[in-house]
């Protein structure tokens, strides 16, 4: 087994001894328990979670489905970047969700405007779809589509191999298609990348760097 427990532990007692969980003599990446949880991770709005250290190819398609809950109208969500300019992202800046790509030829942009600033940042669940096929890219928002007209139709692939940076990013790593250097505070949870048939579960327990970053578990209430 190589990944710790995603769960809280109480009242241990050894040889009928109770541990003293309060003041440990050292901790690594151990969080209090919430009084009421969900399913979800947490982000504390200080890092990034990482994944596929050796690389995700977008290329020409691929759709994106996650699950938000904040109460800040500005983060990161999602990156994946090449050096040169290929590369997608998303994010959330002033309570829009934006859905950028880049295919070689030029950034284009989706967003997704609610109605009120801070609909989308009231500290409730909203689903989210991301999709790229080949030069055309849509958002949906709790079942509310917004797309765009993409003038670089000859450009259809965003040649990728770099990792998936979610809630965040490395102030080393470039992102060619986010705005926003906000990590994300709130939960996210339920992240798939599809391709073709191809459906993906990311767990972010599994991230090869974590960083303000609480797997498997989300406050129930913001606090």
């Amino acid at each position: 087994v190589t990944h710790s427990i995603p769960a809280c532990i109480g009242s241990m007692m050894i040889n009928s001894k109770q541990m003293d969980n309060e003041s440990p003599v050292s901790i690594f990446a151990v969080n209090k328990c919430y009084v009421t949880v969900q399913d979800g991770t947490f982000f504390d709005g200080s890092g990034f979670a990482a994944l596929v250290r050796e690389g995700y190819k977008v290329r020409s398609d691929v759709n994106i489905t996650l699950e938000f809950r904040t109460t800040a109208v500005h983060g990161v969500l999602l990156g994946v970047s090449s050096a040169k300019v290929d590369a997608i992202g998303l994010e959330i800046v002033n309570g829009k969700v934006l859905f950028h790509v880049n295919n070689g030829a030029g950034r284009i942009t989706t967003t997704y405007e609610p109605r009120g600033t801070n609909s989308l940042c009231d500290g409730k669940w909203h689903k989210l779809q991301a999709n790229k096929s080949k030069h055309h890219i849509s958002l949906i928002i709790d079942g509310n589509l917004a797309q765009t007209d993409n003038p670089y139709m000859q450009s259809t692939s965003a040649d990728t191999n770099n990792p998936i940076y979610v809630g965040g990013y490395p102030a080393d790593v470039k992102q060619n298609c986010l705005t926003s250097k906000s990590s994300f505070h709130g939960c996210l949870r339920n992240l798939v990348l599809t391709k073709g048939q191809q459906a993906e579960l990311f767990d972010l327990s599994r991230a090869y760097d974590l960083r303000g970053v609480f797997p498997h578990s989300c406050p129930g209430a913001e606090h």
